[in-house]
């Protein structure tokens, strides 16, 4: 399982660095960086710089909760001396991938230190309560593993990576911690920003719909409320009973915007739409980056474009 290859998420960096012994040499060879999902791939990118040689399994655009592993993916895990992931059970094919790769190396779980928010499922059933999850072992269902959408996780994610890469790579430690110094100095000037500008928009506007279970953390972090046809994973049906709650709900408090995602069928939206009278208030990036050409071809661009968005449809 993940969590027995999980060193890096709960050991000191340079604790861990002196059990891996030295890592690679960096005057010849950039660390090789496998990232799960284009969210954790920017940040090695910021984190790492020219010091890292990145592979993102899933890319812009795509949905890692329906991903299907390629042979070219388990060469490259192989070839890694490091692999990072988002954990919270999000890449259920990861065990998979890394057992026919033969990956041996340390791992980076992004979200160890975030505080797991519980998924409360369509049934209402808090599945949470059914499982025994170990300390140790943050890769299972029922938790939301959407964190990354709170900025102050952001933090958390960023300083994993810093952590992970100065264990394999401690020559590169100056670079990375100032690497980390300054995007967290970028987080919390953004966190500043995000909570001015929903201050700004009216209570009785604060109500979201979207296409799927992915803005929790945000939700909590900022107050707002999201609300979605589908649960925490893309890979799931929404029922026609829920479909006709959600449009009895937009109805009965007059929410006056639902949003796309960039990695969601939008025709049930567009469905929700035409029942309810309610107007598509944009597109919000939710577990996938932008192409470069986007509006969210990084992390902290992609907080950006979904509080712009936000904004525009739900402020005054």
């Amino acid at each position: 399982m993940i969590a027995r290859r999980c060193l890096l998420a709960a050991v000191p960096a340079l604790g861990l660095a002196l059990a891996l012994g030295a890592g690679p040499s960096l005057a010849a060879d950039p660390v090789k960086v496998v990232a799960s999902f284009s969210i954790l791939g920017d940040m090695v990118h910021e984190i790492g710089g020219e010091r890292v040689s990145l592979t993102t399994l899933v890319g812009a655009d795509g949905d890692a909760h329906v991903y299907q592993p390629t042979p070219s993916n388990a060469r490259a895990v192989g070839a890694a001396d490091l692999l990072v992931i988002n954990g919270l059970g999000f890449e259920g094919w990861m065990d998979r991938l890394i057992d026919s790769s033969g990956y041996k190396g340390p791992v980076v779980i992004a979200s160890q230190a975030v505080s797991p928010r519980p998924m409360e499922e369509e049934d209402g059933h808090d599945h949470e309560a059914d499982h025994d999850h170990g300390a140790g072992d943050p890769h299972h269902e029922g938790l939301d593993p959407h964190a990354w959408q709170s900025l102050a996780n952001g933090r958390l994610y960023l300083k994993a990576i810093a952590d992970g890469l100065i264990a394999v790579d401690p020559a590169g430690a100056p670079t990375y911690q100032a690497n980390l110094s300054r995007m967290i100095e970028a987080v919390d000037a953004l966190e500043t920003e995000v909570k001015r500008t929903v201050a700004a928009i009216p209570s009785a506007n604060r109500k979201v719909v979207t296409s799927h279970d992915a803005f929790g953390y945000f939700a909590s972090a900022y107050g707002l409320s999201f609300i979605a046809p589908q649960g925490v994973s893309t890979d799931a049906e929404a029922s026609a009973s829920d479909v006709a709650a959600l449009i009895r709900q937009i109805r009965d408090e007059k929410i006056p915007a639902v949003f796309m995602e960039n990695i969601s069928d939008p025709r049930l939206l567009k469905r929700i739409t035409a029942e309810t009278g309610a107007v598509i208030g944009g597109t919000l990036y939710s577990d996938s980056l932008s192409g470069p050409t986007g509006p969210a071809p990084t992390y902290l661009k992609m907080m950006e474009s979904n509080i712009r968005t936000l904004k525009a449809a739900l402020a005054p």
